[in-house]
């Protein structure tokens, strides 16, 4: 199983924008559902968002509601998670992964989900 690369992070100042992408392959992407993470220091990773594998529906934990985006591009085997208005709570390191198995209902419970990548940082400076 090939892990996912994300990439996109880096230093923005609050309300600022970030575009976050994360590519997989080696397997079925259009099957799966994909979620997006994050792991501020000291705490433990937290989903932030996810699309079904179809991506006609899509999840987002409260506080990024109205704020981000997920979208995903099945031809170019690619998720993206558009964020606005950045926080200085939103500093982290964003992961995404994909779901356990091929066509379920994308979910934000972090367990349903595994093949980490290596994150890309975000750091919202205030």
């Amino acid at each position: 199983q090939v892990q996912p690369v994300e990439s996109g992070g880096g230093l923005v100042q609050a309300g600022g924008s970030l575009r976050l992408s994360c590519t997989t392959s080696g397997r079925t992407f259009g099957a799966y559902a994909m979620g997006w993470f994050r792991q501020a220091p000291g705490k433990a990773r937290d989903a932030v968002a996810a699309i079904s594998w179809g991506g006609s529906t899509t999840y987002y934990t409260d506080s990024v509601k109205g704020r981000f985006t997920i979208s995903r591009d099945n031809a170019k085997n690619t998720v993206y998670l558009q964020m606005n208005s950045l926080k200085p709570e939103d500093t982290g390191v964003y992961y995404c992964a994909p779901s356990r198995v091929a066509f379920s209902t994308a979910s934000l419970n972090p367990n349903e989900y595994h093949g980490w990548g290596q994150g890309t940082q975000v750091t919202v400076a205030s």
